[in-house]
């Protein structure tokens, strides 16, 4: 929601519109996100987790308040992009050329984070850390730095999503928060700790949920949820996930 709002005051404001906004608002929303672990979640870390979500989750009712309050819940147009105006007719579909663009460049970018996180050097020094902090800072590794580096650009790929969506859904205070439990979801029927098992979750529960609205648009709602059950009931950890 913070990456739409950025986006739309850029165009507003300093008349940058889309595509500069797809790098400034992640950038501007991560240095937010830094700021916001070095201030107040670091505080948190001998603590249980759990108190890690409820002060993250406080703050994004916080922040939803004030930006609701400021501009209604209406929402505010942002325009799609002209190069990428139009579609194309699939013979079973008609796929706007904006949306198109969304599904590939969203993939592109969740197969890249993979690679970093699961491939790469850096990636390794982090799933070290997430297990064993105490270690791999005794390999002269920074640690701290590493945390909040990664928790800011997690709230960047945020405000990125924020910035695709904000042509389809126009910029809305509460345009996050229904998402909330749907992300949820996804990571629980993906497995917890596996990002290939949330990209892959997160794109077929999209198809599963779009021909229900063709098919039986009552359960559009309620789909997502009963998979997640079923998964529960069959694979306790998830369809990617490794049993403890």
């Amino acid at each position: 929601m913070m990456g739409a709002f950025v986006a739309w005051y850029l165009l507003q404001y300093l008349g940058l519109g889309y595509w500069p906004a797809l790098l400034v608002a992640p950038i501007v929303i991560g240095l937010f996100g830094v700021a916001l672990e070095r201030l107040l979640l670091k505080r948190l870390y001998g603590l249980d987790h759990l108190y890690g979500l409820l002060l993250t989750f406080g703050l994004a009712l916080i922040i939803q308040g004030l930006f609701r309050n400021r501009f209604g819940s209406s929402g505010l147009p942002y325009a799609i992009p002209s190069q990428l105006a139009g579609g194309h007719n699939l013979g079973f579909m008609f796929l706007p050329n904006y949306r198109g663009w969304v599904i590939v460049f969203s993939l592109a970018v969740c197969l890249g984070t993979w690679y970093v996180i699961e491939r790469t050097k850096l990636g390794s020094y982090l799933r070290a850390a997430t297990e064993n902090p105490a270690l791999v800072q005794a390999f002269g590794v920074n640690v701290p730095r590493m945390i909040t580096l990664t928790y800011g650009f997690g709230v960047a790929l945020a405000a990125l999503a924020g910035v695709l969506a904000a042509p389809i859904y126009q910029v809305n205070p509460l345009m996050g928060a229904d998402l909330i439990i749907v992300v949820f979801a996804v990571v629980v029927i993906g497995g917890m700790g596996s990002i290939m098992g949330s990209i892959v979750t997160g794109f077929l529960l999209g198809i599963v949920e779009g021909l229900t609205k063709v098919f039986y648009p009552e359960a559009s709602n309620t789909v997502i949820f009963v998979v997640m059950a079923l998964v529960l009931l069959v694979r306790p950890a998830g369809l990617f996930g490794r049993a403890p």
